[in-house]
């Protein structure tokens, strides 16, 4: 969430700074006005509790003084007893008034950063660069779908998975299921070997936990509920990506600047609802309800997430490239940001049965958006600090492995369409085919 101090102008900030970001993501610019007014409100109340604490402060001393003077203090102790019930109902009221603040703080938007187009489509996302094997032609080929080399080589059973789950049900066989352990392998071996640390995280979060990772929104569409009793603080949601869990894995620390960057790995399965997805991609395993994923997860400095995000993107670049997939790297439109994404970059992977390009890897720097909200922070402690150094957190995939395959099973399908596999170093089970 953004800083409270941001909308207000007294404390250093700027809300027509914070309105301007809400417009570029053709979000409500009233709402800044809504949080400023349920700030003073809060603090009016505040006040208004401290006025009432002093006038307790004051016939305390006159009760005092009834009783040094042994004199009957009655009238002034049930004077007392009213004053601290208006003094509890008004602090209550601004404890109330504080946390729907809060609550409207955390649905406005990270701050746009300059370089996103403006635009509340996504079809006008601009695409910064395309790349593709010298001898590859990136054309629509009258070849099998991704489903159909998979079926053929007995990697996936769909009709066993959907007879058990429902629908987008599967379960990967055979050839199926060592391509995609080898993507996987692939994915950590190739993020390792760049100084990041492997981390395989929890599959399931506590609901206060995710509720700092993830937008309020996503717990409806997105996000799976295992309720384990009747009490609510019990509650676990099954994540999305492992970037929620690992953002969260330093939750109220304090790092030391020398332990900066921060470089994890995320390694795990995920599980979502897509139920803002029904109908899309509705066959094969490219949208599916549980899948693994390889991520990268970033801690960094603020002098230094942009280019970390640079980075970042051109390491997921690399290992296409390594992969041999025709690609093509897009900035998303401001209308189509989450709200803690200060700017994100796809990169979409070329589908010649479907010709046409497909999300592969989402890149995202949230600044210190989610960083604020879990109080990640930095540095020394100075007296002279006027705001809190919160550290960057940046994510990006490296591979959705189960997507990945499917690029993988149409781009190297042969004319007489059979299935060559990757080149090493990609694959530890060639000796299988």
């Amino acid at each position: 969430m953004l800083d409270i101090a941001d909308l207000i102008p007294e404390r250093g900030g700027d809300p027509k700074k914070v309105k301007e970001s809400q417009r570029r993501r053709f979000a409500s610019e009233e709402l800044v006005d809504e949080v400023v007014a349920l700030y003073e409100d809060a603090r009016r109340t505040r006040y208004e509790a401290t006025q009432v604490g002093s006038r307790i402060n004051a016939v305390q001393k006159e009760i005092g003084m009834k009783k040094r003077n042994k004199e009957d203090a009655t009238d002034l102790l049930a004077e007392k007893a009213k004053l601290e019930e208006e003094k509890k109902a008004i602090e209550d009221r601004a404890v109330q008034c504080e946390q729907l603040r809060d609550r409207r703080l955390k649905t406005i938007g990270n701050y746009v950063d300059d370089s996103v187009p403006v635009d509340k489509n996504e079809d006008n996302n601009a695409v910064l660069r395309t790349w593709a094997p010298p001898d590859v032609k990136v054309e629509k080929r009258d070849c099998l779908s991704h489903h159909e080399v998979l079926y053929r080589l007995d990697g996936y059973d769909p009709e066993r998975g959907v007879k058990i789950v429902g629908h987008r049900g599967y379960c990967l066989t055979g050839y199926g299921l060592f391509l995609n352990l080898a993507l996987v392998n692939y994915g950590l071996e190739f993020l390792f070997n760049k100084g990041y640390k492997p981390n395989q995280p929890p599959h399931f979060m506590l609901r206060n936990y995710m509720a700092k990772t993830a937008q309020l929104e996503q717990f409806d569409e997105e996000l799976y509920k295992v309720t384990e009793s009747e009490d609510p603080s019990t509650d676990k949601y099954l994540i999305a990506t492992s970037e929620q869990p690992l953002s969260a894995l330093h939750d109220g620390e304090w790092i030391l600047e020398k332990e900066l960057p921060i470089k994890y790995a995320g390694y795990s399965t995920c599980y979502r609802k897509e139920a803002g997805a029904h109908g899309k991609d509705a066959w094969g395993i490219f949208r599916v309800h549980q899948f693994e994923k390889i991520e990268q997860f970033l801690i960094t400095k603020p002098e230094e997430s942009w280019k970390a995000f640079d980075e970042m993107i051109d390491t997921s670049e690399e290992f296409y490239k390594s992969l041999k997939i025709p690609y093509q790297v897009i900035a998303i439109v401001s209308g189509a940001l989450n709200n803690a994404a200060s700017k994100k970059l796809d990169l979409e992977a070329w589908f010649p049965f479907q010709g046409e390009y497909k999300e592969l890897v989402s890149c995202s720097n949230c600044t210190d958006y989610q960083t604020r909200e879990l109080d990640i922070r930095f540095g020394s402690k100075k007296l002279t600090d006027v705001k809190k150094n919160y550290c960057h957190a940046l994510n990006a995939t490296l591979c959705a492995t189960e997507r990945a395959l499917c690029c993988i099973l149409e781009n190297y399908q042969q004319e007489d369409v059979s299935f060559a596999y990757p080149p090493p170093p990609f694959y530890l089970f060639v000796s299988l085919f």
